[in-house]
């Protein structure tokens, strides 16, 4: 704690603390916590239970300094008195916890794992079930206010904060890391709330941070204020958290407050705490700030019998809370696969559409114009009209900026848009794709660049965390973006540059993936993805970035083309071959003089299933070609619906034709070895139609 806060603690309670508020929220927790453990996880009507004992009077002082029109907080699994003081339901938060209908998630999530839409007031933001995974969405929230300050206009967003909570354990992970950078580097609004324990799970906090004090270790942290102190004590926890956030409130610039709490239960409901020390325990329960709030407000400011009166009202709350909550169903079975992606009922907050955005009209039918352009400029383009028209738009990674990004497709847009909406990050992608999904939450069209596909592996809990958002919210929250990443093979190859394993992310629910293989195709998926209301992995092939094949003439500033409609780029009668990305004009220099159709899938989530039906059924064959690897790949994938759906039309077995098992390699002959090559999709064509 400063010097400067010590010396105004009082004893005394700071008149501008609502500390009947306090009392009742507190009590309510309590009820809430004791009633789980003795009642409803004995009963098996909560099957995940974290007891908040101990952190939960700091949470809720907190909650009471959380008053701007769009402050944020994303919280972790012991915030529910949080939650509680900022006005979500009992009802609500109960209904979560036994997985009932309502609640947080509909019973689709476990109940400690939070979120509270509120448009018009503080939002919860969706925690994750990950430590650490609540960090950068956070930044990204605080980012987002400064652009609707700055660049929007918008003054109701310049005194809003974003406040994200921790556990000391925390500390450790990639997400914290990567948001401290990202808020100190850009000075964003937010606030870093540390609730140091003393352990995670069973692990001391020395283990996590030298020394266990993560406060003293960032001492010397550039453009960051700290505070630290006693989350126990009233007094002190009430003006250190007051300090902070007023700091970040009124600088604009971020803050770190550690405090120490006890945790007066286990991890969970099933943990001994047989690890901690007798006499650390018993410390624990000295330090247990429900009777030293008592101390520091009786009778202070209230006597005895309002105590009881508040802590009786929190009790009752709860036990009321509680019979509601039985009184709700089990979610209906038949609504478990709704809202894994956007179905015409609007999510509650997230995404620019829940902002009043309203895309330009559109035709599905290229109209060509011009001379031929690669697929470079084609996504360019489309980038640069649809920053022109939606200021929500908003382009960042790696070395996008002044260099234009590493293979140019952003070249010229910062100077033309402005640094605050196209700008270089830091090299982290958890950083990256965590930040866009609290700027989409917050009603932005982020469009985060990978560099290349191999390099989103870091990233990869922020990406499944933004695709089941929609779901795992019962269509509460949503976080639309388009992810744009180059990957694939080009002159050469790598294990770290060249990779494709698109098959990835279409295993992460939520997320369309697009994998266009020429400019035309490029702009009008581009397109629909920039204007829609999901997240979209938008997969650009390194080998058709410039290709001569991939060239095609401008489809029209309207081009907006479908997702999960596949074209037949080659009509045949005798085979039909399925494929995307760099293998189409493979498949198709392969067909010339064979009898075989074409089908470029174009998105493979979705993909059109129909039109590879209906040509399977047609020719009575199938050869699937696709640079990833064969097993596990995508062409599995498809060769299992043709054997569901088509498997008496055909005259031959299904046929795959991919990478080997390996990474790729880097010697072009090696390479060239690897990858499907014209000749070998012809033999297999030839194999195919003879059998």
């Amino acid at each position: 704690m400063s010097i400067a806060i010590r010396k105004t603690l009082q004893n005394t309670p700071d008149a501008s603390v609502d500390w009947p508020a306090v009392v009742r929220t507190l009590a309510l927790s309590r009820a809430l916590d004791d009633m789980e453990e003795t009642r409803l996880v004995p009963e098996r009507n909560v099957l995940y239970q974290f007891s908040a004992r101990g952190h939960d009077m700091a949470q809720i002082l907190l909650a009471q300094t959380l008053t701007g029109r769009h402050d944020a907080v994303c919280g972790y699994y012991r915030s529910r008195p949080l939650l509680l003081a900022l006005g979500v339901d009992p009802v609500e938060a109960l209904s979560s916890s036994m997985g009932r209908a309502g609640g947080y998630s509909d019973g689709r999530d476990i109940g400690v794992v939070f979120n509270h839409p509120n448009p018009h007031g503080v939002t919860a933001l969706p925690m994750c079930g990950g430590v650490g995974a609540q960090y950068t969405p956070t930044a990204g929230w605080a980012q987002a206010l400064r652009y609707h300050a700055e660049t929007l206009g918008s003054a109701e967003h310049g005194r809003s904060v974003a406040v994200v909570l921790g556990g000391d354990g925390s500390v450790a992970s990639n997400g914290f890391w990567a948001a401290l950078m990202i808020a100190t580097t850009q000075r964003l609004p937010m606030l870093f709330y540390v609730e140091d324990n003393g352990y995670g799970i069973s692990v001391p906090s020395v283990f996590n941070t030298p020394g266990g004090d993560i406060a003293a270790n960032l001492a010397s942290w550039q453009g960051l204020e700290i505070l630290s102190g006693d989350g126990a004590d009233p007094a002190e926890a009430a003006a250190l958290t007051a300090a902070a956030v007023a700091h970040v409130r009124d600088t604009r610039g971020p803050a770190l407050l550690r405090l120490t709490v006890p945790r007066l239960q286990g991890h969970s409901f099933q943990d001994t705490q047989a690890y901690k020390p007798q006499e650390f325990v018993a410390e624990e329960w000295r330090r247990d700030p429900l009777p030293r709030l008592k101390d520091h407000l009786v009778p202070a400011i209230m006597d005895e019998a309002e105590w009881d009166r508040l802590s009786a009202d929190g009790a009752a709350t709860a036990e009321a809370a509680r019979e509601a909550a039985e009184r709700r169903p089990t979610p209906d079975p038949e609504s478990v696969t709704r809202h894994v992606f956007f179905e015409g009922e609007m999510q509650g907050m997230g995404g620019m559409h829940t902002q009043g955005y309203v895309a330009p009209p559109s035709d599905d039918q290229p109209r060509p114009e011009g001379q031929r352009i690669n697929m470079v400029t084609a996504i360019r383009r489309v980038l640069d009209q649809e920053m022109a028209l939606n200021p929500r738009v908003v382009l960042f990674g790696e070395d996008v900026g002044p260099k234009g990004g590493v293979h140019a497709v952003t070249l010229g847009l910062q100077e033309k848009h402005g640094a605050a909406r196209v700008f270089d990050t830091s090299l982290s992608e958890e950083g990256i794709v965590g930040r866009a999904v609290g700027m989409a939450v917050a009603g932005l069209m982020p469009v985060p660049e990978i560099q290349f596909r191999k390099y989103a592996e870091p990233a990869t809990e922020q990406i499944n965390d933004c695709g089941t958002m929609r779901w795992r919210t019962a269509n509460r929250f949503a976080a639309p973006m388009v992810l744009r990443m180059p990957g694939g093979f080009f002159k050469c190859g790598d294990p770290w540059h060249s990779q494709t394993n698109e098959v990835a992310f279409i295993h992460n629910p939520g997320w369309k993936v697009a994998v266009p293989s020429n400019a035309e195709d490029a702009a009008g998926l581009l397109r629909t993805a920039l204007r829609g209301n999901d997240p979209v992995v938008f997969f650009e092939h390194r080998a058709m970035l410039d290709h001569v094949w991939a060239r095609r003439q401008w489809p029209g500033d309207d081009y907006a083309l479908p997702f999960g409609k596949a074209r037949i780029t080659r009509a045949g009668s005798k085979a039909t071959v399925v494929t995307w990305g760099a293998m189409v004009p493979r498949c198709e220099e392969a067909a010339e003089g064979r009898d075989a159709e074409v089908i470029d899938l174009r998105t493979l989530m979705p993909w059109d299933q129909d039109t590879v039906l209906a040509s399977v059924r047609r020719t009575g064959r199938c050869l699937i070609v696709h640079e990833d690897l064969q097993t596990a790949g995508f062409g599995a994938e498809i060769a299992a619906r043709i054997a569901d759906g088509a498997f008496m039309d055909l005259d031959a077995p299904v046929m795959r034709l991919t990478m080997p098992d390996i990474p790729s390699p880097h010697n072009p002959v090696l390479l060239d070895h690897a990858v499907p090559s014209v000749g070998r999709i012809g033999t297999k064509l030839d194999e195919l139609v003879g059998f």
